[in-house]
């Protein structure tokens, strides 16, 4: 069975959003994956802040792997992100999972981000089908 950072690492090589937007990994365990991200001038929309896209996609990404780490091929069927603070052009937003529930089918995640004063700015609400393809 592959480990944790293995399967993360497969994913990576053909997510070519993640990479676009420079996510970085800086951890994956079972069930777990922490994401950080620089916002860049051109990921703001016209009020001159980050795109709620932005930390959605952040929050995605870190709901993929870490539900993926466990060794099965999980895809979402379910998310929601609440917006908490505004984030800016230049702002390091760190993502951090959290396990809520892992079943045979369905599996839920929690993921938090923060900007880099440690303010949470985004709380998301992931819920994927657990497949029973093994990476």
């Amino acid at each position: 069975m592959k480990s944790p950072r293995e399967i993360v690492d497969l994913m990576l090589r053909e997510d070519a959003f993640s990479s676009l937007l420079t996510m970085k990994v800086i951890n994956v365990e079972l069930g777990y994956c922490e994401l950080t991200m620089q916002v860049l001038t051109e990921m703001t929309n016209g009020f001159g802040i980050a795109h709620g896209g932005i930390t959605y996609s952040l929050a995605d990404s870190t709901l993929a792997f870490a539900s993926n780490s466990r060794g099965k091929q999980c895809v979402s069927v379910d998310t929601n992100i609440t917006h908490l603070a505004r984030v800016n052009a230049g702002d390091i937003l760190l993502a951090k999972s959290k396990e809520i529930h892992v079943g045979n089918q369905i599996a839920v995640y929690e993921v938090f981000i923060t900007n880099q004063e440690e303010k949470r700015v985004a709380h998301f609400k992931g819920t994927v089908r657990v497949t029973e393809k093994f990476w």
